[in-house]
């Protein structure tokens, strides 16, 4: 008897997803992004995490942080504004805790988030976590607009992105990615920079700088003033940014921004994205980057596709 899973296992073996990232062999390209996945396990208590390509974990700092006071979310139509100030508990915490932790459910590469305040702390948390097996690429923000001094000032400046993975790229031999932000006026003479200075891939975009007001107190709705704006509001501006930095490098593309359909992360790759990270949808259902991954096969074979990496750069083909 033929059953909608049947015909989802038949796609499945009939379709290849897989993709490889610096190196590094993925089942698929779908990635939880940074801050909306953890350390994984959270995730591990309602589904198998293996059926993911990756995950980028939770932004990691040299030490502990609380992050930015309360309120820090805040709706708006079509997404999201966030300015929790990555929270975290430090990098050493990472490397005894979470990580020990995480490879009891998740058996394959990591991708280590990282960010600070300078770039010896970038260095800081990278040494620190370097010899960690299970971390398969460095994921560096230099671009994470909700916190006050580093983070997106890296970003927004070609030679200070340079200087962050340049040193960074000095210290480990794994993968590097620039995380690069959208609040620029040219990503593509960023991301060149990076690639120059040693990045190995960048990953774009980062969220989006904007604010609420409250109407009754007269007054912002977050105590940051300002946080980054995430969800399907953001997926148009990614894909025109992932289209503009896949031609300026030679590089892996990484494209998240507003993803939350196997649809959405197809476009992404024909703009150029090697893999796609799923970032707010996964606020919104905590399986919507499963849910992205068993519908690959099906859309892939829909557009009469048998290898998912012979759409990569397709929009970029004329």
């Amino acid at each position: 008897m033929v059953t909608p899973e049947n015909d989802i296992n038949a796609c499945a073996g009939a379709v290849s997803t897989a993709v490889c990232l610096c190196g590094i062999r993925l089942d698929n390209p779908v990635i939880p992004a940074s801050g909306t996945f953890g350390y994984g396990y959270e995730f591990a208590e309602l589904y198998d995490i293996n059926e993911l390509g990756s995950f980028s974990f939770k932004g990691t700092t040299a030490e502990p942080r609380f992050g930015n006071p309360t309120p820090r979310i805040a709706e708006c139509p079509a997404g999201m504004l966030n300015a929790v100030g990555l929270q975290n508990p430090g990098a050493r915490a990472v490397k005894e805790v979470e990580l020990p932790r995480l490879a009891q459910v998740f058996h394959k590469p990591v991708m280590a988030n990282v960010s600070g305040f300078s770039v010896d702390d970038y260095v800081s948390t990278v040494s620190l976590l370097d010899d960690e097996p299970q971390i398969g690429w460095f994921e560096v923000n230099i671009s994470c607009p909700n916190v006050h001094g580093g983070g997106m000032s890296f970003g927004t400046s070609g030679a200070a992105a340079a200087e962050v993975i340049a040193a960074v790229r000095k210290v480990t031999c794994k993968p590097v990615l620039a995380k690069l932000s959208p609040n620029v006026t040219d990503v593509a003479e960023i991301a060149r920079a990076c690639e120059e200075a040693g990045a190995d891939g960048i990953s774009l975009i980062n969220t989006l700088l904007g604010m609420r007001i409250d109407l009754k107190r007269r007054r912002p709705v977050l105590a940051n003033t300002t946080g980054g704006l995430s969800g399907p509001a953001v997926l148009p501006v990614a894909l025109r940014m992932v289209y503009q930095v896949a031609q300026a490098v030679r590089v892996p593309v990484v494209g998240m921004g507003g993803v939350s359909s196997a649809r959405d992360v197809l476009e992404m790759m024909m703009c150029g994205a090697t893999a796609v990270e799923v970032g707010a949808a996964n606020l919104v259902d905590p399986y919507a980057s499963l849910k992205i991954v068993r519908d690959l096969p099906a859309a892939l074979t829909e557009l009469g596709v048998n290898d998912i990496t012979d759409i990569i750069g397709a929009a970029l083909r004329r």
